[in-house]
């Protein structure tokens, strides 16, 4: 008896799962909300009307030293009206958050309110403890 010739083992062709994996994690990263910070921590003051925030929003930082951190990066106090231009170009709705540590001066937290009217933001806010 002769040996039949051995055919050769089906073979598995992995190209369409990965084709699938890939565009899964597409769609996973492009549905995903980030969170954004502002850049550093802040001892925020206590306040007994604090009320949540839910819609898009431009969260700036005050340190006790007077820095100020937008989107995790100190900025220059000369260019936070531009910033929330570039943010609002983004999300014409957004609203601005300031995180002012209990130390900090309230001269920068009013050059914020200044730079946000300026930059037409309707909506300012001050992040605080409950």
């Amino acid at each position: 008896m002769k040996k039949k010739d051995e055919e050769p083992g089906g073979e598995i062709d992995l190209t369409p799962m990965l084709d699938v994996v890939f565009i899964l994690l597409i769609f996973f990263i492009v549905t995903s909300v980030f969170i954004t910070e502002a850049g550093i921590d802040v001892s925020k003051p206590i306040a007994s009307t604090a009320e949540p925030k839910n819609k898009d929003l431009i969260l700036i930082a005050v340190s006790p030293q007077g820095d100020i951190w937008i989107d995790g990066e100190q900025i220059d106090p000369r260019f936070i009206r531009s910033r929330f231009e570039l943010r609002l170009a983004e999300a014409p709705n957004s609203s601005v958050v300031i995180q002012a540590d209990q130390s900090a001066n309230n001269e920068y937290v009013m050059m914020i309110m200044r730079a946000a009217r300026e930059a037409e933001i309707a909506d300012v806010s001050i992040s605080t403890e409950a």
